[in-house]
């Protein structure tokens, strides 16, 4: 049986499958996502969503579903699902007996004596992505109808029907062309048999998303279905259709899926799930090559791809795309600061912290691969000026204090990576001297000198140092202050104070580290991360749920993030060494249900403050997979 399996009794239990997403993702920036019984819950999901930079530096959805219908002695089983007001229709998933995920999403449906094997991969480098469709059993003729539903929209978007869709379609080899509207890219659907595409254009009205709705966003959508396709199948016989928007050679479709089967990593164990999890992060294209914060909203993310980028690669041995993300992102930097969100023309620079964590990365490479060299000859000149830039002051009055602290933040902005704004302003606007970002300068300030042997940062490191022991560590509690703004000092037991314990340069001693981190232990840690705010807090919450407003509240709150966990652990074995390595495999291990949970052979975002810490959020998040994988090789070392 498959790592990661589903019987007939799970997927034919909507309250049960319809929880279980999953997400692939392709090195062109494409992905297919959908639930393991095919049922779109979320305006994201999609059997082909691609870049349309002539459109934007957004993601679309293009072929949003696929209906197929078996027919035999002239009876029609349809084996799709889609949700409409009070329903779900067809209900395919009844016929379904069968879901794997070794090594690509594999579903046996029966439907009387026919049994049909469905399996979804997507080509590695082009905007495409394949269905191979086996006939396992069937005791009189078949014929398979496939039914395409098209969306040709923005992901955070909806379609909605229209009278100025283009209805027309071109001829391809064993399939037709549709392009919708004038700024897409063509969709060429094809298959590697003859078959006959009969037209019959029609608008499918009010389809819902589910997941939409209880987020409190708009949920339903018009998808246009342009006809069909049909074709004749033989018992023991596999027929490809694609999806591309480059046109394929239809004879070619067998072998092309046969290749991309091999690559793909085995997800037969925990760890194989998170390799192959990593990878689908890094996105190559138009000579660049990025980390997906998260799927299926997230974009590139400067704090996030630090983060993430060492365990996502490093723990890998792939030090060749952690490079290639870094002169990537390199090219972003404005001043002494990286884009928050975005990149080129689209960015938004309010992080304090993405230039520290810049240093971070280099620590790690330089870590796992012994190569000083690269970063001095290559990448010197960029730290420096972040420095130069820290400490000159930039915008967003960010600026170094006279005792050496890192000051920033401004009214109605959020600048650290605890950032979620509503309609009253930030959740948590930490205007001030924040523990982690001041954690990250001193780290940043050392790691520099380390590299140089520059007295004046020398100096200024010492002078960090003792003013953040002065300020923000307190004897009587034990551990550390959350903010500091002139004088005034939080003291909410929150994880920001978890990256004094780990950085390679730590203004603590190890007793106090220890302190920190027992504090931690006893208040934040959970089976899938730390807490955002301790449950004794009164403005703890402890379930992320409800509308944007509710969840934004919620979301730094006491919810919990999987990421932190990679720098309790790294802190807690430097301390406790080969002591602590039994706790902390206990706490790996735990993990495992998570691959069939939620976004299935993933780790999600983030999880609910309370148990039974319920998934939330993004159903595959980059620096949850690369922290998790960076935890595993620290175990390792031990």
């Amino acid at each position: 049986m498959s790592y990661i399996h589903f019987d007939k009794t799970e997927l034919i239990n909507l309250n049960y499958s319809l929880e279980k997403e999953t997400i692939r993702s392709n090195r062109s920036g494409c992905y297919t996502s959908t639930t393991i019984i095919g049922c779109n819950t979320r305006k994201y999901h999609g059997l082909l969503v691609a870049p349309q930079p002539q459109i934007d530096s957004q993601l679309h959805v293009l072929l949003s579903t696929i209906h197929e219908t078996v027919i035999q002695h002239g009876a029609s089983f349809n084996l799709g699902i889609s949700k409409y007001p009070g329903i779900y229709s067809p209900r395919g998933h009844k016929y379904l007996e069968d879901y794997s995920s070794e090594p690509i999403p594999n579903l046996i449906y029966r439907v009387g004596g026919v049994v049909l094997q469905k399996e979804i991969i997507l080509d590695t480098t082009a905007d495409r992505m394949m269905i191979k469709y086996t006939l396992l059993d069937a005791h009189s003729p078949t014929t398979l109808r496939l039914s395409p539903f098209l969306a040709f929209r923005g992901y955070h978007a909806l379609s909605k029907a229209n009278t100025y869709v283009n209805k027309k379609y071109l001829k391809v080899d064993n399939g037709v062309q549709f392009k919708l509207y004038e700024a897409y890219s063509p969709l060429s659907l094809q298959i590697s048999k003859e078959n006959e595409f009969v037209p019959a254009p029609d608008w499918y009205y009010d389809i819902e998303y589910i997941r939409e709705k209880e987020r409190g966003y708009e949920y339903k959508e018009d998808l246009y279905v342009p006809g069909f396709f049909e074709f004749n199948i033989k018992k023991g016989e596999s027929v490809i259709f694609s999806a591309g928007l480059e046109e394929a050679k239809p004879e070619l479709l067998q072998e092309a899926f046969e290749r991309e089967l091999k690559r793909r990593t085995p997800r037969d164990n925990f760890e194989n799930c998170l390799k192959n999890s990593a990878g689908q992060f890094i996105s190559r294209r138009g000579g660049e090559t990025r980390v997906i914060a998260g799927y299926p909203w997230f974009g590139w993310w400067g704090r996030d791809t630090f983060i993430a980028l060492p365990g996502l690669t490093l723990t890998q041995g792939d030090s060749e795309t952690f490079l290639e993300v870094m002169k990537t992102m390199s090219k972003d930097i404005k001043g002494a600061l990286f884009p928050n969100v975005g990149s080129g023309v689209t960015t938004n620079m309010n992080t304090l912290d993405a230039p520290l964590w810049y240093f971070w990365a280099w620590q790690q490479y330089e870590q796992y691969t012994g190569d000083r060299e690269t970063i001095t000859k290559n990448y010197l000149t960029i730290l420096k000026g972040i420095i130069d830039g820290l400490i000159k002051g930039t915008e967003f009055n960010i600026k170094v204090q006279d005792n050496g602290l890192l000051y920033g933040g401004q009214k109605g902005i959020a600048l650290t990576w605890m950032d979620a704004v509503t309609s009253d302003g930030p959740v948590t606007p930490r205007i001030g001297c924040p523990v982690e970002i001041n954690s990250l300068w001193y780290n940043a300030l050392c790691y520099y000198h380390e590299l140089t042997g520059d007295k004046e940062i020398e100096n200024l490191a010492q002078k960090v140092k003792q003013s953040f022991l002065d300020e923000f560590w307190l004897e009587d509690k034990g551990y550390l202050a959350d903010v500091i703004n002139n004088g005034t000092k939080d003291w909410s037991i929150r994880p920001n104070m978890v990256f004094a314990t780990s950085l390679p340069f730590s203004p603590l001693e190890d007793t106090q580290k220890a302190e920190v981190l027992e504090v931690i232990k006893l208040n934040l840690l959970t089976t899938r991360g730390l807490r955002t705010l301790a449950p004794n807090d009164p403005s703890y919450k402890g379930y992320y749920q409800g509308n944007q407003y509710q969840r934004d509240n919620a979301y730094h709150q006491g919810t919990v993030w999987p990421w932190l966990l990679g720098h309790f652990v790294e802190g807690y074995l430097k301390i406790h060494r080969k002591a602590g390595k039994n706790m902390i495999e206990k706490l790996i291990k735990g993990f495992d249900d998570t691959m069939s949970q939620y976004g299935v052979g993933t780790i999600a975002e983030i999880y609910d403050g309370d148990p039974p810490h319920r998934p939330k959020g993004a159903i595959s998040q980059a620096w949850s997979v690369g922290e998790l994988l960076r935890i595993m090789y620290l175990i390792k070392q031990y």
